[in-house]
């Protein structure tokens, strides 16, 4: 009993004078709430200003890794005499292997065939999918279904959509030379001939984007105002005077965004001539008709194992988007200004 006492005694807490537990002072507390909620606010602020950064910081590294690396290196290897087989023997050479480009035949024909393939696939696409664009803008039944149709030839692949071609356009067994055929006229070999193998290089190219264009277009169309189409239907305009004084005017950034990006993609294009001719390889058929930048870098880079030559071209290509770059930003101020 005694015991039993004595150690509720010993575990009781201490009394103060009066017989009571210390009592934490109003003071005492809203002090301690200051310190806390200072640290809470420091630790907010830094959240706050480096989160952001952290939250971009993946994209930075890999850009740093697959974009700028790649891009400073080719540059410094376009000044040196390299070859793939051996990368790290550099010979410096300065700008000879861009004043080689200057007197290589080869490089301005594949410089022709760009510009050419390139005005052949980017003209008729866009005028197509401004087309398909307007008919699409209107109410019709199974809209989405539509849309969908008109991007699914964006979603293949390349190979998948050139291999397809190459059967379309066969010499002997093709489907457009038996349509041909129908109508009175002779085959046509089409990986031969200069012209009709660009032609049947830049409807691969038509295929493929115009849906994606259509719906870039789409979304313009969607975006002007129905007040200008009631203001002209007002004034006696017809669907067609509207189209072109009304949609047209309204999509001039528009359609200036997508001649730059087909152009550039014009200038990359790579591999639909590269599996239109699979046993040409590289060098875009027998006498290079439809050899674009892209095929003549890889040929000499990877076939011939020039890399300082490569690199050269890699960056000549570079220095051409440059110049597209700028001549869209004169455009868009002048369209800013007319406006």
């Amino acid at each position: 009993m005694t015991g039993t006492a004595n150690d509720a005694a010993a575990a009781a807490p201490s009394l103060g004078k009066e017989g009571a537990a210390p009592a934490r002072t109003p003071a005492g507390d809203t002090a301690a709430a200051a310190r806390l909620g200072a640290r809470r606010s420091r630790r907010y602020r830094r959240d706050a200003r480096w989160s952001p950064y952290a939250l971009i910081a993946p994209f930075f590294v890999f850009f740093a890794a697959f974009g700028l690396f790649p891009l400073l290196y080719t540059g410094w290897a376009s000044l040196h005499r390299v070859e793939l087989t051996a990368p790290n023997d550099m010979e410096w050479v300065g700008l000879r292997n861009f004043s080689r480009l200057l007197e290589d035949e080869f490089f301005w024909n594949a410089l022709q065939n760009t510009v050419t393939i390139g005005l052949i696939s980017t003209v008729p696409q866009l005028l197509v999918a401004l087309g398909i664009a307007h008919l699409l803008n209107y109410r019709l039944r199974g809209s989405m279904f539509f849309r969908v149709a008109a991007l699914t030839p964006y979603a293949t692949s390349v190979a998948a959509a050139t291999l397809v071609f190459v059967l379309l356009f066969g010499r002997d067994y093709g489907m457009v030379n038996w349509a041909l055929g129908v109508i009175g006229i002779d085959p046509v070999d089409w990986q031969n001939g200069r012209w009709t193998s660009q032609i049947a290089v830049s409807t691969i190219v038509i295929w493929r984007w115009t849906g994606y264009n259509a719906l870039i277009y789409l979304a313009a169309m969607q975006a002007i105002p129905n007040d200008l189409y009631e203001s002209a239907a007002l004034d006696g305009a017809s669907r067609w005077q509207q189209f072109l004084h009304v949609t047209i005017p309204s999509l001039r950034p528009t359609i200036l965004f997508t001649c730059v990006v087909s152009t550039i993609g014009a200038t990359q294009l790579f591999g639909e001539p590269l599996l239109f001719n699979g046993s040409a390889g590289a060098t875009g058929g027998a006498e290079h008709q439809f050899q674009t930048l892209g095929l003549y870098l890889y040929e000499q880079g990877w076939v011939n194992l020039h890399l300082g030559r490569a690199s050269a071209i890699a960056w000549t290509m570079f220095l051409i988007l440059l110049v597209i770059g700028a001549v869209n930003r004169l455009l868009v101020r002048r369209l800013r200004k007319s406006v």
